[in-house]
């Protein structure tokens, strides 16, 4: 999945997860004081937006790294990682500007019995609301000593000292999030619809 997202085919990305907004905030505001983000790498120019009814994700880690987004310059973003997560009324949509105006291209899946289900899943986003349980939180841990989570990305290089949190699992409902890139180990998309619709805005994006 990573060699989808990363390798450029930028309307086949899926996302999402988080961590409270605060707690994100925190862990990318630290990092950039310790000068200890990641080096930069390109990802798409677009950002997309994800909403989901309800994630479960088994063993949690967050960190702070930037990306460089085509055209944009480095951003910070909040990597948001789980080991394995289950995903019930996934939307993803993304605006790709064209000749002929704005396209939306928009996901859906895990709305019937069967939910979207994602392995060693990665998401580089910038913003997260949401209701969220954590269940063994350890917040301020160094980065390179985290053993809950699937384990900071090499692409990350994040320093081993930097903060970062991580938890044995979490929940999340309400999910709403925009986010720069996310790769998985694998990922199963239950019930997957698409569907690309001329112009943006809520009436045809998530939200």
């Amino acid at each position: 999945m990573e060699s989808l997202v990363r390798g450029g085919t930028r309307w086949r990305r899926f996302a999402v997860v988080m961590v409270p907004s605060v707690a994100a905030t925190a862990a990318i505001g630290v990092a950039l004081a310790q000068g200890a983000l990641a080096a930069s790498f390109a990802v798409s120019g677009q950002q997309f937006k994800v909403t989901a009814k309800s994630l479960h994700g088994e063993g949690f880690e967050q960190y702070g790294a930037i990306d460089a987004p085509s055209g944009h310059g480095a951003v910070p973003v909040a990597v948001s990682a789980f080991t394995d997560a289950t995903i019930t009324g996934l939307c993803q949509s993304v605006v790709v500007p064209t000749p002929i105006g704005d396209v939306t291209l928009v996901l859906t899946a895990g709305n019937g019995s069967k939910k979207v289900e994602a392995h060693n899943l990665y998401i580089d986003l910038d913003q997260l609301d949401a209701d969220a349980t954590f269940n063994n939180i350890n917040i301020g841990v160094a980065a390179g000593h985290s053993t809950k989570g699937p384990g900071v990305k090499s692409k990350d290089a994040a320093d081993p000292e930097s903060f970062a949190q991580e938890a044995d699992s979490a929940d999340l409902t309400g999910v709403k999030q925009t986010a720069w890139a996310t790769s998985a180990g694998t990922f199963k998309l239950a019930g997957l619809s698409l569907r690309i619709h001329k112009g943006s805005g809520s009436s045809v994006e998530c939200y």
